[in-house]
């Protein structure tokens, strides 16, 4: 599945109808969604918005010993926030997991906003296929999270990317 066809799921949950009705809103055509952009006006909702875009630009496979033993990767996130400057974080995968676990905890009734974070594998974990699909699931990840008004402001997000 190519990474712009997935849709946040905080924009899947908050669609719009037409007032008018001339859009079929039957099960076989959901309607459109429709994004609103509220960075030129400030409004309650998106007060806590700060982030414009995430994405993983890479990562770095960091060894251990000779044996490989204790190795593990680190992602290199991008992250343009609305004032046009980018940051840059660096993040593994457990630091993912410890976000997710955290938000959960703290906004117990949006488990449906928080995609799964991509599966662990501990056969393939440094193989090349296998980082790309994991980039691509911990960017959607990270959009879903850093894009939705609810998690945007919160403590556990802020120190996820600020510590």
């Amino acid at each position: 599945m190519e990474e712009s066809t997935l849709v946040p799921p905080y924009w899947q949950a908050h669609q719009r109808t037409d007032s008018s009705g001339s859009v079929d809103n039957s099960p076989a055509h959901p309607p459109p969604i429709t994004l609103e952009d509220h960075t030129e006006h400030s409004c309650e909702q998106s007060s806590a918005l700060w982030a414009k875009s995430v994405t993983i630009q890479d990562y770095a496979i960091i060894r251990g010993s000779r044996t490989g033993v204790g190795a593990y990767v680190v992602w290199n996130c991008s992250i343009e926030t609305l004032d046009g400057g980018p940051m840059m974080i660096r993040k593994r995968y457990s630091e993912f997991d410890e976000l997710r676990r955290k938000l959960l905890e703290t906004f117990p009734t949006s488990e449906a906003a928080l995609p799964p974070l991509p599966p662990k594998s501990v056969i393939s974990r440094f193989q090349p296929k296998f980082l790309q699909a994991r980039r691509e699931g911990l960017s959607y990840f990270l959009n879903c999270v850093l894009l939705n008004p609810e998690f945007a402001g919160s403590p556990v997000l802020k120190e996820f990317v600020f510590s």
